[in-house]
């Protein structure tokens, strides 16, 4: 491995336990505040923390301007669909279904760069590929592989399918999207478009379907969000990203899964099993083959 190389590749194992935080406001959060309420106050308050250090780039107003149409694009599946729709699913659906289809994002990931973007694939990041999937199913189905046959699907699956495309949009637009802005900065304007794309859904919500009642939980579950998942796991994602590609980068969401286990063991009361080591291992395994050269 190069030098330059190092930070990067040790970020692909960093970045996901900063990124699997969502699933603890996933299950915690949404007990107090309704998904989408939780999603735009999230992306608001990421939006206003960044805005504190970064507020050099409301004088690049031309830049906006140009890349205004990328950066709501961006906002919408990054912020919007990511960051409502796994919500929205655990409500209808299990922890199983979303780990399973949410894994199906890095391979959108792979087949969108390889047909529209020409991304190249070789033998090692196939089977690295490969392994993920197999140490992901390990844990997700506790090493019953009956469990499989018996999954039924509603229509929370819907919903994740739908974060789980998003998440391969954001991901693959992000790197092949040129900017002139730094990481710092596209990322606030990035918050900002995520938090006007929520804005109607959450108007709705507030009026239609559930009040978001302000108290402290509800202050500690939106900055929880808006700096762990929020503004830590995307600077990182986006970093790693620049230099590593959508693809390789993409298997992160792997190990979110993998480390997602782990805060159920240490949050929630669950045991640690010998399937959570051997699931761990074939992912670890695969993130370091996809990594390898042809």
């Amino acid at each position: 491995m190069k030098k330059k190389d190092f930070l990067p590749y040790t970020l692909l194992f960093i970045q996901p336990i900063f990124m699997a935080s969502n699933l603890v406001v996933a299950r915690g959060g949404v007990e107090f505040v309704p998904p989408i309420s939780l999603a735009f106050w999230r992306w608001l308050s990421v939006f206003l923390l960044l805005m504190l250090f970064n507020y050099g780039i409301l004088y690049k107003k031309k830049i906006l301007l140009k890349e205004y149409k990328e950066l709501f694009f961006l906002g919408l599946m990054g912020c919007g669909v990511c960051g409502a729709f796994p919500f929205i699913a655990g409500q209808t659906t299990t922890i199983i279904n979303m780990g399973i289809i949410y894994t199906s994002s890095p391979i959108f990931i792979i087949l969108i760069s390889y047909f529209f973007f020409k991304e190249k694939m070789n033998f090692f990041k196939f089977i690295g590929l490969l392994s993920c999937l197999l140490g992901v199913l390990i844990i997700i189905v506790r090493g019953e592989y009956s469990t499989l046959i018996s999954l039924k699907f509603t229509k929370g699956d819907l919903w994740m399918l739908g974060a789980s495309i998003g998440w391969a949009l954001y991901s693959i637009f992000l790197f092949n999207w040129k900017s002139s802005l730094n990481v710092f900065e596209r990322f606030t304007a990035i918050s900002f478009f995520g938090a006007l794309s929520l804005l109607p859904f959450y108007i709705f919500e507030q009026n239609f379907i559930n009040v978001t009642t302000f108290n402290l939980k509800f202050f500690f579950w939106v900055i929880f969000a808006a700096i762990s998942p929020g503004i830590i796991a995307f600077i990182l994602y986006t970093y790693t990203q620049k230099y590593l590609g959508a693809t390789t980068t993409g298997f992160t969401l792997y190990l979110f899964t993998v480390y997602g286990a782990f805060y159920g063991i240490l949050f929630f009361g669950e045991t640690l099993e010998l399937f959570h080591l051997y699931g761990t291992f074939l992912v670890f395994l695969g993130v370091y083959l996809v990594r390898k050269k042809a």
